[in-house]
């Protein structure tokens, strides 16, 4: 069961993650540790982040020459090719199939018909709703609202018991039930798997359904996904001549399209079973019941379409350091970072001549990127090698899908995920936490950020936190678990572990936190704070090291509010 002393436990992490008496590395794993320098990842960041690989942007050539250099430095650091390539000889990259589309917001309709329309019809275009998929959609069916759209067996919740969606149209919430309650069997105040629109989307696929529409709960305290999405995209979309592309995996697992539709909409679509979206929530935080109904009489004709479509393929590159142990080196422990970033436009000056803007991604993600390299070259140096292998990866497409690259290979694993003990995935580990645009009143933020470290993903696992804590000792950092307590930002969801985390594999993102320069063309080297930096990534050289060689690795918690 959940404690009911959760405040304690709170104020006992970070009082036990203040910075105190660093207390000496080991002799075993020195070397290693002390081959991790500033000055190297300096020279790095300067070149990832660097005007020539024009912000790395997926499926052009400065991210395929990001990931040629990871590539490289993974062969000059000693670790094997962790893929194959098309003839199957041992390779570095692992191939991710994307198709890169522009959607037709001119033809993207949807049309309901029914009673509450009389003869005629009522339509919505893409002034209303938003809509894009990598397919053209053209589908016609019912209509049944689904709540959250959540199906949680081992939490006794089904918002598709009691219903029918095959062929039909399915409309849900956006999140998940009572998710500002801190008694919630949907972790309290933090996200479970389900609360993910993915997950969603994959669950209502399951049941049959042709298409999804999401609405905003109505009842909500936080802004929608969509207005958050904005906020993450406004940095990058300003001024932009060339707009941002979508990207998709050409054979993805979703094969359903998802539209987002406002309250407006979603009051008509429910007026025919004389519902409303907010009493339909009410009704279902109260006590957990599912209120998923069929709305009589309707029928709703969705229809999107593409502009323009192109197919092209990234690349994961991945390197392995085989463990020592003759046993334990069948188990993998899994470290992470994503190459590309939002790439380069024309911009338009106030007096309208045109230049060309660069988002360089130093700390998004950059930093990660050098990181990883740097560990790479830290255990091949150290002359103890750890017991159990480790996978170097740092992903493609994680910004255009978003996690594209993570999802691919999540669904096509090197090493079998059933013996993946756990990965910790660093995404933003170069800058101090500061007010921005993304969480301005969304989360509070410490007044001193300069020695903190973010760590998501602790509730599904407290061991490889408590790993981490206990190698922190060395390192001397602030460690904050705040984000796994967050609903409104959706940061469980926001980077490349969380693919893993579906897949039972516990996982840690580290993460320094949102600044003002987050997908702004001024995220760049000379705003990272390289001193803090280096402390994360030898951080992770610990907690690597301590994961592959404890005989027991750490556990998987599937239902971390139950206590399991």
């Amino acid at each position: 069961m959940r404690s009911p002393s959760r405040s304690l436990q709170i104020a006992s992490f970070l009082l036990s993650t203040i910075a105190f008496a660093q207390t000496p590395v080991p002799q075993r794993v020195q070397t290693g540790f002390n081959a991790i320098k500033e000055s190297t990842l300096r020279a790095n960041l300067t070149f990832i982040a660097g005007d020539g690989l024009l912000g790395r942007m997926s499926l052009q050539p400065g991210d395929e020459a990001s990931a040629e250099w990871v590539a490289s430095e993974f062969a000059k650091a000693g670790l094997q090719p962790a893929a194959k390539d098309a003839s199957g000889y041992p390779s570095f990259l692992q191939p991710v199939p994307l198709v890169e589309y522009k959607p037709d917001t001119g033809a993207t309709r949807l049309t309901l018909t029914g009673p509450a329309t009389g003869p005629a019809t009522k339509s919505w275009t893409s002034a209303d709703i938003t809509s894009s998929f990598r397919q053209n959609v053209d589908v016609t069916g019912g209509l049944v609202y689904v709540g959250y759209g959540i199906t949680a067996p081992e939490l006794n919740y089904d918002d598709y018991a009691n219903v029918d969606v095959h062929g039909k149209v399915v409309l849900l919430m956006e999140h998940e039930p009572q998710e500002d309650d801190p008694k919630s069997i949907f972790n309290g105040t933090g996200n479970t798997r389900y609360a993910t629109n993915r997950v969603k989307l994959l669950n209502a696929q399951k049941h049959g359904a042709i298409a999804v529409l999401l609405m905003p709960e109505p009842n909500a305290t936080h802004i929608s996904t969509n207005k958050r999405l904005m906020a993450v995209y406004v940095g990058v979309n300003t001024k932009r001549l060339t707009p941002l592309p979508l990207q998709a995996i050409v054979d993805d697992e979703t094969h359903i399209s998802s539209t987002t539709i406002p309250l407006t909409v979603a009051a008509d679509l429910l007026q025919p079973a004389n519902a409303t979206a907010k009493a339909l929530q009410t009704a279902i935080d109260k006590d957990l019941q599912p209120q998923s109904r069929e709305i009589p009489g309707v029928q709703l004709h969705l229809e999107t379409r593409n502009a323009s479509t192109r197919t092209g393929t990234a690349y994961n590159v991945a390197g392995l350091l085989p463990g020592s142990d003759p046993t334990l080196s069948a188990e993998t422990v899994l470290i992470s970072a994503h190459h590309d970033h939002n790439g380069a436009s024309e911009v338009e000056d106030p007096d309208g001549k045109r230049h060309l803007e660069i988002w360089h991604g130093a700390d998004d993600n950059g930093s990660g990127t050098v990181g990883v390299v740097e560990l790479a070259h830290a255990f091949t140096a150290n002359p103890v090698k750890p017991k159990r292998s480790i996978l170097f990866v740092v992903f493609a497409a994680e910004e255009r899908g978003p996690l594209q690259g993570s999802y691919y290979m999540s669904n096509h694993p090197l090493r079998p995920l059933a013996t993946t003990r756990a990965m910790i995935n660093c995404d933003m580990i170069g800058r101090d936490e500061a007010p921005s645009p993304q969480t301005d009143g969304a989360i509070e933020i410490p007044k001193d950020t300069t020695n903190r470290l973010n760590l998501i993903g602790s509730l599904y696992a407290p061991d490889l936190l408590k790993i981490v804590q206990h190698e922190d000792q060395h390192v001397g950092l602030i460690l904050d678990d705040r984000f796994d307590r967050d609903t409104a930002l959706g940061i469980f969801f926001r980077s490349d572990q969380f693919p893993f985390i579906l897949h039972d594999v516990p996982a840690l993102w580290f993460f320094t936190g949102f600044h003002p320069d987050y997908h702004h063309v001024t995220d760049t080297v000379d705003r990272i704070d390289f001193t803090k930096m280096t402390k994360i990534i030898r951080l992770a050289y610990l907690s690597l090291f301590d994961i592959a060689d404890n005989p027991v690795p750490p556990r998987f918690i599937a239902n971390p509010a139950l206590g399991r």
